[in-house]
């Protein structure tokens, strides 16, 4: 996908100081399934040429997926007999999207490889192919996650901040992760891209003051007090199929979307650098990478944790 602004590749060195899980490594695949990067970059290429929405869906399963009892592929698995899963949460439900494609993903790697690559690296690596294919940065990813064989709607609703999210609330909810202000702030710039719904906005823009006015009535003419809730607006006004920093500069002009949006520049002392990444995107681009490998190596299941599924909604 073409972006008119200029592309920084960050390639992050595998020993790099902020990975926080020896286990994982780019190189986990180069001997049991050497093509597996190049499988995941041609499916998420062609998900995303039929319907480029789907960059933003697969980035965000990989942040929902995480922070709900680490990166382990919990958020793919269907309901069963033994638990209700994540995908029926409060933020998943009629949100969460991308599991065919997954699916799709799935099957294509099982061919080449049986048994072999997880559903959480799957979506690891889903994450930063269509960052990079909707004109972000690109990283290495560190693989060689397991996927767990349970997952759990309770621990969902209360590890996924919700969009009405105030500053603390987020720090605190990130923080819960291992996660720093800084990198919540530089994670939020994932909303560069993607849409959300009337309901995760209406709260703001009825209720809040920070919010530029004339911004708010043209969001109120799609989003009445009542219904619509599944009405769709863009997290990004300009280029919502761009990852670039716009958000941030949004942001700055009281245009962000939602409530948790705003919060991050609202006269607290993350302003400073919601104006940093604004007027400079190759500081943003440098950043992202690091933050996103960081939340990737989340508690993940390694050695004999877990399995490796074969199909992502179920365990074996």
């Amino acid at each position: 996908m073409a972006c008119y602004h200029l592309l920084f590749v960050i390639l992050i060195a595998a020993v790099a100081s902020f990975q926080t899980n020896g286990q994982l490594s780019p190189n986990y695949y180069s001997s049991t399934c050497p093509q597996a990067l190049s499988i995941v970059k041609a499916a998420v290429a062609a998900a995303i040429k039929n319907e480029t929405r789907m960059g933003a869906s697969l980035l965000r399963l990989h942040f929902h997926d995480c922070f709900v009892n680490g990166c382990d592929g919990s958020v793919l698995l269907d309901d069963n007999a033994t638990f209700i899963g994540e995908k029926t949460s409060v933020p998943n439900n009629n949100s969460a999207r991308g599991f065919n494609v997954v699916d799709n993903i799935k099957a294509r790697l099982e061919k080449a490889c049986p048994g072999v690559v997880s559903c959480a690296d799957l979506l690891a690596i889903a994450a930063r192919d269509s960052v990079v294919q909707l004109g972000g940065p690109s990283w290495n990813v560190r693989l060689g996650r397991r996927d767990s064989t349970t997952a759990s709607r309770a621990a969902a609703n209360a590890s996924i901040p919700p969009p009405t999210s105030n500053l603390s609330a987020l720090i605190s909810s990130f923080s819960a992760q291992g996660l720093s202000i800084k990198d919540l702030v530089t994670l939020a710039g994932s909303h560069t891209i993607g849409l959300a719904r009337c309901t995760s906005f209406r709260g703001h823009i009825y209720n809040d003051s920070n919010i530029d006015p004339s911004f708010a009535s043209s969001l109120r003419r799609i989003c009445p007090r009542r219904g619509n809730d599944n009405v769709l607006a863009p997290l990004d006004r300009q280029t919502p199929t761009c990852f670039d920093n716009l958000y941030y500069k949004n942001l700055v002009d009281k245009k962000g979307l939602l409530h948790s949006d705003q919060e991050l520049f609202n006269g607290s002392s993350t302003d400073a650098l919601v104006k940093s990444y604004a007027a400079n995107i190759s500081l943003f681009f440098q950043e992202f990478p690091k933050s996103i490998i960081k939340m990737g190596n989340i508690k993940p299941l390694t050695g004999n944790a877990g399995e490796i599924r074969i199909n992502c909604r179920k365990a074996n």
